[in-house]
């Protein structure tokens, strides 16, 4: 077989600061030798769309999760790009951790609520908020965008990341015998967020204040960190994508 034949096209989506430099959802990738990997795959397309500039910084997706550098791309594989974040489907529990996406405002003392029990003698809730300034410039609003079939699948991983070092699937590590109930809740939006309105909420409780605290740190550390979702800021003389470094 010629490397010509064995060349494939791929279709690949983009994302907020990508998507709007590209003009598109998605562009095709033409001429993908076989046993490319996500690496040469971002290099081609840096190549064919000069327009979105330099993908160093942007990571890829394979299906719903990220994918290492040197993973080999097939041609059936489904495959998006990602910019830094600026940083679905719930989990079956609050002890698992529910995620949830709302293009409406959030209830903060709502999801308080929520997440209150009997066992639990702490709840620890942390509420994002729009500022009125950043970068040196008077903020407008925040428009958030998610990769929604993405964002499901990966809170799940951080909620059992979260279970892992400071839930009851720790306790062996510590045995004292202490409960390390959490039950877990984010909420983050999408779409326009005003100024001085929840973007993001994260509400957990647990029998004792300690897991609670580290429990919520982790969440939006974490979250901040690998959660696709972007975030730009509306200015009155532009934007800004948060987390944008090209």
């Amino acid at each position: 077989m010629s490397e010509a034949s064995a060349a494939f096209d791929l279709e690949v989506r983009l994302f907020a600061v990508l998507r709007e430099r590209a003009g598109a959802d998605s562009v095709r990738v033409l001429g993908v030798p076989a046993g490319s990997s996500t690496a040469d795959l971002k290099l081609r397309v840096q190549e064919q769309v000069p327009a979105l500039g330099d993908l160093s910084f942007a990571s890829v997706v394979v299906g719903d999760e990220y994918a290492a550098s040197d993973r080999v791309v097939q041609p059936t594989d489904m495959v998006a790009l990602l910019p830094p974040v600026s940083g679905g489907a719930p989990g079956s529990s609050l002890e698992d951790g529910v995620f949830e996406l709302s293009a409406d405002a959030i209830d903060p003392a709502a999801l308080q609520a929520r997440v209150a029990s009997p066992r639990c003698g702490a709840i620890v809730l942390f509420t994002g908020t729009t500022r009125e300034t950043n970068r040196g410039q008077e903020v407008s609003r925040l428009d958030y965008e998610a990769f929604e079939a993405m964002a499901g699948p990966e809170m799940r991983r951080i909620f059992a990341s979260c279970l892992a070092t400071h839930g009851p699937a720790s306790s062996g590590a510590h045995g004292d015998g202490v409960d390390r109930t959490l039950r877990m809740l984010c909420v983050h939006r999408t779409g326009v967020v005003g100024v001085g309105d929840p973007s993001v909420v994260i509400a957990v409780a647990s029998p004792h204040r300690d897991a609670a605290f580290l429990a919520a740190r982790f969440l939006i550390d974490t979250l901040k960190e690998r959660l696709p979702v972007w975030k730009k800021e509306v200015y009155r003389t532009g934007h800004h994508w948060i987390g944008d470094r090209s």
